[in-house]
């Protein structure tokens, strides 16, 4: 994927060309009827078949904008799709797309139809004969006579109906309203919706507000009181949203459904494509968060040989993977190409670029996080209270570490049998003594957010009790454990994992360098990076580790600075001070060295005595 690699994607043209550059590969996917695409191996919870029509499907959150911005290059890759669509909603075709039943994945593929059938009737219906019109309506009005998930799917039905509505087909008006207003029930406030059962993630954003947006966009005129209100709740998120960016476009990983990853940034197109800006964020900015979070992700390894999206992260990774995690499903990022319905002359495309000024701290409580940055944005961070609800895979790393960053990423478990296989970065870890399963926060009892820290009441196991704290202080924060464990127990407290590369056999010169690992502290520091640990009180020794391969979303090979403590039974005090920084710093002394940055001991004992204040 050199030429994508090589695009600037900085104007509408870039865009596009990066759009076709994506979509190339991809034709030789796609089955002989053109209604499924098939891009690797790998399994989800529904059938190859369904997998196949998914990745059909995806591909069109790309084209229908580009129909709608009539872009001429989507003409090619449109002839075949719309014999795609032809095949898979005919009842006598081999490859017809099936009768689905309640709680039906291919319900979810069918929000693009109903929004091309909505944007562009004349391409998506108008250019099908009286009997395949007929086909498609029929197919489409399943999702109208099954029962689906109360969250965020409710509003592909809401897109389906609309593009009835748009083409003069009967809507379910019941269906309709039933399921705006069960989205709007999930509203809480300051722009943030939960998705059942519990989850505010990265869902509130590219599901509610994305599709919230594409609502304003085809209803404003004849809904113009939930418009608004729409409008309204986006143009508060957006704000909050832009915590999660640091100033190279990228996001923090957190929470599931991360290998959709430019999805990250498609909040922003949807904004524009709704004219919707807001203080603080006007079309500038919302250009600059999506093509810079665009930017970040092509420079990726993200894509195979063949140049399709691969199943991961920040890498080829199934490990992290959900179990609806198709070979196709990464394709849901293309959602981020919407402003290509956007004509050149829109405001959109005619605003500069602009950097966005995020405040060094900022408390969203209705995430349970406190996100903080450096004063030159290299880095955002999120300290967490955690938010899971136990669905789908790895949540206790998705959603419990302590702290989560744009830059380092965090890990999963392979195993919790040993420190190696479980990756425990960003997390306290504890085993009864001698052998046992390591085990990190999942969940808790009770906590509290405020503007200078995160507390939270947790059980590991039975019979260990532990109250923390997790005090930002810059590029520093403290963690400070009050732990009563009925049996003695083993502790091991990581910091960030940090990047370590290979070229062949030979180490590469960017490799993490273990600079110091003895009884007071743990550090790791390289061209990716520092992170270092620092005992203050209650911990025996530190150690670095080397983590499985595979565990950590952006790099697949670390090493994870470690602290280790060994408790009897009864009350302990376990504090430490952790540092980061995603460039290379020497901690502890005045380096002559000017590949790297220095952190005096002067700073390391301020933070230290404040630390033992605690």
């Amino acid at each position: 994927m050199n030429e994508i690699r090589n695009n600037p994607l900085q104007t509408r043209a870039d865009l596009v060309r990066g759009a076709v550059q994506m979509i190339e590969p991809l034709v030789s996917c796609l089955t002989p009827g053109k209604a499924r695409m098939i891009v690797g191996e790998g399994s989800a919870h529904y059938s190859e078949d369904v997998a196949g029509m998914e990745g059909y499907s995806r591909v069109l959150w790309a084209l229908v904008p580009m129909l709608i911005g009539k872009c001429p290059e989507v003409e090619p890759f449109w002839a075949l799709w719309r014999e795609g669509l032809i095949h898979g909603t005919d009842p006598t075709h081999p490859e017809y797309w099936g009768d689905i039943r309640d709680f039906d994945q291919r319900m979810v593929e069918m929000a693009v139809i109903g929004t091309g059938l909505c944007f562009v009737p004349d391409r998506f219906y108008g250019e099908l004969t009286a009997v395949q019109q007929d086909n498609l309506y029929n197919w489409l009005n399943q999702i109208n006579l099954h029962d689906m998930p109360t969250n965020n799917w409710r509003f592909f039905r809401i897109l389906v109906n609309l593009g009835f509505r748009k083409v003069g087909r009967p809507v379910d008006e019941g269906r309709l309203k039933e399921d705006l207003d069960l989205m709007e029930s999930h509203y809480v406030g300051d722009g943030w919706y939960f998705d059942a059962p519990t989850k505010r993630d990265y869902y509130t954003i590219w599901g509610f507000h994305y599709y919230s947006l594409v609502y304003v966009a085809a209803m404003r005129e004849i809904d113009p009181e939930r418009c608004k209100r729409f409008v309204e709740r986006a143009q508060m998120i957006a704000p909050r949203f832009a915590c999660w960016f640091d100033r190279e476009g990228r996001a923090l990983p957190y929470g599931r459904s991360l290998t959709y990853r430019f999805c990250q940034g498609a909040f922003f197109a949807a904004m524009a494509f709704a004219d919707v800006t807001c203080d603080g964020i006007d079309y500038g900015e919302e250009k600059g968060f999506l093509l810079r979070n665009l930017r970040y992700w092509m420079q990726m390894p993200i894509f195979d040989r063949g140049g399709a999206l691969t199943v991961g992260y920040g890498y080829p990774n199934l490990c992290v993977a959900e179990g609806y995690n198709a070979p196709g499903s990464p394709y849901w990022g293309m959602k981020a190409f919407f402003v290509l319905a956007l004509p050149e002359t829109h405001p959109f495309w005619q605003a500069d670029e602009k950097p966005y000024t995020a405040p060094p701290v900022f408390l969203d409580e209705h995430v349970r996080m406190l996100l903080t940055r450096d004063p030159e944005n290299r880095q955002a961070v999120a300290y967490t209270a955690g938010n899971h609800a136990w669905e789908h895979m790895h949540e206790d790393e998705k959603y419990e570490k302590f702290a989560y960053s744009s830059h380092f990423g965090f890990s999963v478990v392979k195993e919790a049998t040993t420190l190696v296989k479980g990756a425990f970065d960003s997390m306290l870890a504890v085993k009864r003594a001698g052998r046992d399963l390591w085990h990190a926060r999942s969940g808790c009892d009770a906590f509290e957010l405020t503007d200078k820290e995160v507390s939270f009441t947790w059980q590991p196991v039975e019979g260990v009790r532990i109250e923390s704290r997790l005090i930002p202080m810059g590029a520093w924060h403290i963690r400070c454990h009050v732990i009563d464990t009925a049996y003695a127990i083993e502790c091991a407290e990581g910091a960030f994992a940090v990047r370590r590369d290979w070229a062949g056999k030979r180490a590469c010169d960017r490799i993490a360098s273990v600079i110091e690992a003895d009884n007071r502290h743990a550090c790791a520091h390289g061209a990716y990076g520092t992170s270092a640990i620092y005992a203050v009180s209650g911990y025996t020794g530190g150690e670095v580790i080397y983590p499985e391969p595979n565990t950590n979303m952006i790099y697949p090979r670390t090493v994870l600075p470690t602290l280790h403590a060994r408790l009897e039974p009864g009350r302990t005090v376990l504090v430490c001070a952790v540092y980061s920084d995603p460039e290379d710093v020497l901690p502890g002394a005045e380096s002559g060295d000017l590949s790297c940055r220095t952190v005096a001991q002067a700073e390391i004992e301020e933070v230290m005595n404040y630390a033992r204040s605690l």
